[in-house]
């Protein structure tokens, strides 16, 4: 969940407002629950089945509590969260993973093979919903970005949900990548945010996540009847639900876009 970002820079970034402080897990163990309630309070249903995310998630605060953050407010609670993970790529944009959930696949077959990693792969950005529309979304990318620099990367990469994507469901999310405003900035918010804080716009990737389940799920998680096998647009969904009653599965790619950081400088 993310908003758009005011142009005022401090330092050469984006800064914390007063009062607010990061906090990585490394710092502060205690912090995973109130992280992860933070986190699944915004997203639908839907987006909380993930297979790789669901095999995987808990590796974060295990394997890279330091690279797990919460923004904390003056009175202690969590306005913004960043999750991110470390992977190796060969720096090239053929290279990157094919969507969200190969590179995260790729940072745990990295852990596991003991290969050093060379960047850090983005995964989230949450801000409180009664926090959005402050700008901290951009905070809390800044605050990814120096933290990466902190541990050694030169560069980050983000297989980025587009915030507005879900309003355009039949658009081809290489066209919406493309779409830009006459100021040639990104039209969706939330890229507008990556690229003004040094990213680039690379490519998209239409199956980027994968969540499938049955009928009764697909029913439950979207409280939507599916009379009809065939594509439903769902609330959300930057992609239409594929929905196959014969088999009785519902399946859902969603749609991301890539962008890189280069850290470098």
């Amino acid at each position: 969940m993310t908003e758009d970002a005011p142009d005022s820079r401090s330092g050469g970034g984006l800064v914390a407002p007063p009062g607010h402080r990061f906090v990585t897990l490394a710092e502060d163990p205690t912090l995973r629950g109130p992280m992860g309630d933070h986190n699944t309070a915004v997203w639908p249903e839907f987006m909380l089945h993930d297979a790789t995310a669901g095999r995987h998630w808990d590796r974060l605060f295990v394997d890279w509590p330091e690279f797990q953050a919460c923004l904390l407010g003056p009175d202690d609670s969590i306005v913004a969260a960043f999750n991110s993970a470390p992977l190796v790529w060969d720096g090239t944009d053929a290279g990157l993973p094919d969507g969200w959930d190969d590179q995260f696949e790729r940072s745990v077959g990295d852990l596991v093979a003991g290969r050093a990693p060379n960047t850090l792969g983005a995964l989230q950005i949450v801000v409180a919903p009664a926090r959005q529309g402050q700008g901290l979304a951009g905070v809390a990318l800044e605050g990814m970005r120096r933290n990466a620099v902190r541990h050694g990367f030169r560069r980050m990469i983000a297989c980025v949900r587009p915030t507005e994507k879900a309003r355009y469901p039949m658009m081809p999310i290489d066209d919406y990548s493309a779409w830009r405003r006459p100021d040639g900035l990104p039209v969706d918010l939330w890229l507008r945010i990556h690229v003004r804080l040094g990213g680039r716009v690379v490519r998209g990737s239409a199956r980027s996540m994968t969540m499938t389940g049955t009928i009764a799920q697909w029913r439950e998680w979207t409280g939507l009847e599916f009379p009809v096998s065939g594509p439903y647009v769902v609330p959300f969904a930057t992609n239409p639900i594929e929905i196959d009653l014969e088999a009785d599965r519902g399946t859902y790619h969603d749609a991301n876009i890539w962008v890189i950081h280069d850290l470098a400088s």
